[in-house]
């Protein structure tokens, strides 16, 4: 994957509180999108409240490609934020920083659906993401790292921790290229867009199960995912996806799977409670918003999934 070196990014779609408490927004708690099915099971079976602000982030002790990332302090001198303004200006600093890659990714995903709401004759509502470290206040409520990314309707908000990057790679073998990093962003601002067109409040919740809503609203982000993968080399940020980009992502998509997570930690798989989905159909439906590159193929509440 390449940026085009003189796009210019947008780095205030980003903000970065990582090193310092946030201020609770207030809000009821609500549960966790994307990936966070990799916290709770975490905490549930090895104990811990997913939503105490006490807690840390899981931490392998092992150096990988993205160790650092989520070290920087914003307390005193230059804030994150301030940080990421000065060094993230180009595509040319995306291709060779870890964090501005980010940030690159991030504009290229809104500038998609920008772009797609504006075709279909609607108004897209840019959402900002949160980079955090340990614990972080929401409009949701108080989350700790071991949530995994997730997305807050309340405050149309993507929270990352980016030492979760290198818990895919390291805990859930998600061994590819840093295109692992696009999909669980453009998961999550497939959470967003089931947000503005009403999905997100009409089909979430209930039961679970391989073909509960709960899945299917996850599979949908999912393919939304895909969607963009197909489109981002015509949002004006990224020249070039290769095979290998797209083979991490679904790589990433398996390794999320409730099946694949569920035998790894507790040894046997239980479909009734899948909350995600499992590895193959995390994978399909990326793969059919990626070989359509329309959100209309992204319909998961009809028939099996």
């Amino acid at each position: 994957m390449v940026f085009d070196p003189n796009a210019k990014l947008d780095p205030s779609q980003v903000s970065d509180v990582r090193g310092r408490r946030g201020v609770s927004r207030g809000g009821l708690a609500a549960g966790g999108g994307g990936l966070g099915i990799i916290g709770l099971l975490l905490a549930l079976l090895f104990g811990g409240n997913v939503m105490d602000t006490g807690g840390g982030s899981l931490n392998t002790g092992r150096e990988g490609p993205y160790s650092g990332l989520n070290e920087q302090v914003t307390s005193g001198g230059a804030t994150g934020q301030d940080s990421l303004a000065q060094r993230c200006r180009t595509g040319a600093d995306a291709n060779a920083d870890n964090e501005c890659r980010l940030v690159g990714y991030i504009n290229s995903m809104q500038q998609y659906w920008t772009d797609e709401f504006a075709r279909r004759g609607g108004r897209y509502e840019p959402a900002r993401t949160t980079f955090f470290s340990d614990s972080v206040q929401t409009a949701c409520g108080p989350a700790t790292a071991r949530v995994g990314p997730f997305y807050c309707p309340a405050d149309q908000m993507v929270y990352l921790d980016l030492g979760f990057f290198d818990e895919l790679r390291l805990k859930f073998g998600a061994r590819g290229n840093s295109f692992a990093q696009a999909y669980v962003l453009a998961h999550e601002y497939g959470h967003h867009i089931q947000n503005l067109i009403g999905t997100l409040q009409e089909r979430s919740g209930g039961r679970g199960g391989p073909q509960s809503n709960a899945v299917r609203t996850e599979l949908q982000a999912d393919c939304f995912a895909g969607v963009w993968a197909r489109n981002a080399t015509n949002t004006g940020y990224i020249v070039s996806l290769s095979q290998a980009d797209i083979t991490s992502a679904l790589e990433a998509a398996a390794a999320v799977g409730d099946d694949r997570i569920q035998e790894q930690f507790q040894g046997r798989v239980t479909p009734e409670s899948w909350t995600h989905g499992s590895s193959e159909q995390r994978q399909r439906w990326f793969s059919t918003g990626y070989q359509t590159g329309d959100i209309s193929s992204c319909d998961t509440f009809k028939g099996n999934v």
